[in-house]
């Protein structure tokens, strides 16, 4: 049934803050929820009852979600504030302190505004010929059409190729293995984010929208056009209802931190998580796979290499030539807890990849095929075959208890008993294209389409807890490369087997400022390109750049010329990628409390220029730049033969600093920058106060913790702080046992003044504090009332309780 101009709902009535509507002539019902002042959901249903009456996605404000789900109108973690609501005729009017939605009840075409002053701003509405489409007549699903206009700016759907600014593009969000990608145009990838942020160019303002559904849609955005209506978009999906949350700003940052508290808390893994991660399928598909990992060790040694961890590729469960998970290949692998042994004695974890699916001669398959655990054909009743890796196989079905609870065991059993630290949830993306698919449905059996993207995150869940259930005591640490909304409550993820080029650095780069403004925060990108030919010597050394400042790190390869990427596979470059990841180990302390403030605060680590300049226009201009934090600007070079890098300054008063030669420059300019392979182009604003690991640290030192802040004062007058947070970096004792050194700068025409304090429960490491301050500084410093020596522009000073 399709919903036309003649087709009017009435208002049944209301129930904590729910608004009932229902289609005279027909039986589509429509909810309107008012959950808080900024946020207000949409509903339809086909009759009164729910396809899916779960939502593993929204869990405002939480760490977690039940496994069979949270109730659809489970209103808890909401403040359900008080509203206004009004018919007038054909009009239906709801309004909070900050939203109003006008509802024309002749196909429920909805109005929205935003409360500016005094006055009602409009900021969306629904197209005018026909919103929505129920019965798939224009095409395979239900779909929900909005006007577009050529003012506006589209941002977000997680992880998608092409610029930063999706209008005018259509895309597909569909879960699957898309190695070896084009950066720019490939589609659809990993990742199931259906959600995107509308600015507006000529007022600024911003508002997001969630469609809370987990099977397979499109979201068309400018590509399309019909004489016959209006400029559109639209979001269409082949199964579930239709399900949305409008997400008011007014700016991108406040939809982006919204969405990440409607979906829930970003999980804070344990520091060593943002330590180079050596990574490569070469190691463990050889022969003598142990060998060669003790290998790595003794290289990492030898070559002064940083490392915190390796991610054991899935060759280590390898039978003749293909991959079973769980299962240990010892012709490979003698003896794999002494190899554990030997990577924790030189203080680095293992990371072991698992894959949801078993392939038709696994050990376990016809015991697993007897119990129903794997996803079946409704008419053969049996397990749904499909292709996986090297052969086919079956994918098992996290919404059935049993197989949860397996996944539980196998992974303690057959991982963590063996030494091994996490999990690398891998090849995720349940590749099942039959109709006839089903799952067990927590005892309801559902149709497997219905639920397709919820299997990624059942699994990571089901590895988390078994993590956490292993050893209570320590933070969880996992990866997962696929995975829908609330991905983050779990995991860090990457952006997939990339190919080695100077367009994905590029446009790699693009992609994950769609994740980060879509509330994924924990993320990277495999350095020196997945596929392809090994990257060349300035290639790699420019991708590492890149890579030592985004929180996950990690070199990874399976090149098609049969080489591997290591830091010290061009020895001419090894001088600079040993300085980098020595950077990156210099900057933990910044990176860290920048994790927890994405974690306690929702705040993204990786953002694009525009989310804390967004007064200034030229911040939108597609760009190859973006902030880490809210005080460092990173200046990445993706194109070949370049020793000097241009790059925007956004409009800051104060200005900014370049962070490795200490000039000063006036922001809202275009200005040239060094850019040697030794270092990352980095800017920092001015004003801001930047935690270090002062440390001289090698591979035998790695653990080394003295704690250091690089000044970048106003160059006139102006005031600004920071706030450090230290914890074991290890433990969940960090829900209660944490410090934070707060730091405040005062900056006058010639003095500047400093005073630092320690607050919280937690011992810190240290009790001497190095400041630095920029080479050409000559202001007199005054730390805690006391003048300072700055004759070489560093300085000590004791830390003090407050």
């Amino acid at each position: 049934m399709s919903i036309k101009e003649t087709y009017q709902f009435h208002f049944l009535g209301e129930n904590n803050n729910i608004l009932k509507f229902k289609l005279i002539d027909g039986n589509t019902y429509a909810k309107i929820m008012v959950l808080e002042n900024d946020i207000i959901r949409i509903l339809f249903t086909d009759g009164d009852t729910l396809k899916l009456d779960k939502t593993w996605s929204v869990a405002p404000g939480q760490a977690d979600v039940p496994w069979e789900g949270r109730d659809r109108f489970d209103t808890s973690g909401f403040s359900l504030p008080p509203y206004e609501s009004s018919q007038n005729e054909d009009e239906f009017i709801v309004e909070t302190s900050l939203v109003k939605a006008v509802v024309k009840l002749n196909g429920f075409k909805i109005s929205w505004f935003y409360r500016e002053n005094s006055e009602w701003v409009n900021f969306a509405n629904d197209r005018q010929t026909q919103s929505y489409n129920f019965d798939g007549s224009l095409g395979q699903g239900i779909a929900h059409y909005l006007k577009r206009d050529l003012n506006e700016q589209y941002f977000g759907l997680g992880e998608k190729t092409g610029p930063v600014d999706k209008h005018g593009k259509r895309y597909r969000m569909l879960t699957i293995d898309a190695m070896g990608y084009d950066a720019e145009y490939s589609d659809p990838l990993y990742k199931h984010i259906p959600f995107y942020i509308t600015r507006q160019k000529n007022n600024g303002f911003s508002f997001g929208i969630f469609y809370d559904n987990l099977s397979s849609s499109i979201f068309e955005l400018g590509t399309e056009l019909d004489n016959y209506h209006e400029l559109y978009r639209y979001y269409q999906t082949e199964h579930g209802d239709l399900d949305y949350y409008i997400i008011a700003g007014p700016k991108v940052k406040d939809v982006t931190s919204k969405f990440s508290w409607l979906t829930g808390k970003t999980i804070f893994p344990p520091k060593w998580s943002l330590g180079y991660s050596g990574s490569t399928m070469s190691y463990t598909d050889a022969p003598d796979a142990q060998e060669q990992l003790n290998k790595f060790l003794e290289l990492c040694e030898e070559h002064d290499i940083l490392c915190d961890s390796f991610q054991l590729s899935s060759g280590y469960t390898s039978i003749d030539d293909k991959r079973y998970v769980f299962n240990w290949n010892h012709s490979k692998f003698p003896s794999p807890k002494e190899m554990a042994q030997n990577f924790h004695e030189k203080d680095l974890r293992l990371c072991a990849n698992i894959k949801p699916a078993l392939l038709k001669d696994h050990p376990y398959f016809n015991e697993l095929k007897e119990k129903n655990m794997f996803i079946t054909n409704a008419k053969t009743e049996k397990p749904e075959m499909a292709q996986f890796w090297d052969d086919i196989g079956a994918y098992l079905d996290f919404t059935n208890k049993e197989t949860y609870d397996w996944w539980k065991d196998q992974v303690k059993e057959k991982l963590l008993e063996y030494g091994i630290d996490s999990t690398w949830n891998d090849n995720n993306e349940f590749e099942i294209w039959s109709k006839d698919a089903t799952c067990h449905g927590f005892g309801s059996e559902k149709e497997f389409e219905l639920i397709r993207a919820l299997h990624p995150l059942l699994m990571m869940k089901a590895s988390y807890e078994a993590q956490l259930e292993y050893n209570p005591e320590l933070r969880p640490y996992l990866i997962s490369r696929s995975g829908s909304a609330g991905l983050q409550r779990y995991v860090q993820t990457w952006t997939g087997d990339n190919r080695t080029s100077w367009k994905t650095l590029k446009y790699n780069i693009k992609m994950g400022i769609g994740l980060s403004l879509s509330g994924i925060y924990n993320f990277g990108h495999d350095v020196g390109g997945f596929s392809g030919l090994a990257p060349e010597p300035e290639l790699f050394v420019r991708w590492v750049q890149n890579g030592i400042v985004h929180p996950r790190f990690t070199i990874h390869s399976w090149n098609d010329d049969g080489t591997v990427n290591e830091p010290w596979m061009y020895p001419e470059m090894l001088d600079n990628i040993r300085g980098l990841i020595k950077f990156r180990s210099k900057i933990i302390p910044y990176l860290y409390t920048a994790l927890h403030e994405a974690h306690q605060n929702y705040q993204p680590i990786i953002r694009p220029t525009f989310y804390d300049f967004e007064h200034d226009e030229m911040t939108f201009e597609e760009n190859d730049d973006f902030m880490l934090g809210e005080s460092l600007l990173v200046a990445s070079v993706v194109e070949k033969g370049k020793s000097e890098r241009e790059v925007y300054l956004p409009e800051n008063k104060d200005g900014w600093y370049d962070f490795h030669t200490g000039k000063w420059y006036e922001g809202g300019q275009t200005v040239v920058i060094p850019a040697p392979l030794s270092y990352v182009p980095l800017l920092a604003k001015a004003g801001a106060i930047i935690p270090i690991n002062e440390a001289e640290i090698t591979f035998a030192t790695k653990n080394a913790d003295d704690r250091g802040f690089l000044l970048f004062p106003c160059k006139d007058t102006g005031k600004s702080s920071y706030r450090l947070y230290e914890d074991d970096g290890l433990t969940n004792d960090y829900t209660h046992t944490f410090a934070y050194i707060q730091v405040e700068m005062e900056s006058t025409e010639s003095e500047i003044f400093v005073t630092i304090n320690k607050e919280g429960s937690y011992s810190v490491p240290y009790d001497q504090i190095t400041f630095h301050l920029p080479e050409n500084e000559q202001r007199k410093l005054i730390v805690n009332g006391i003048e300072q020596d700055c004759s070489n522009q560093t300085f000590q000073v004791k830390l003090e309780e407050k």
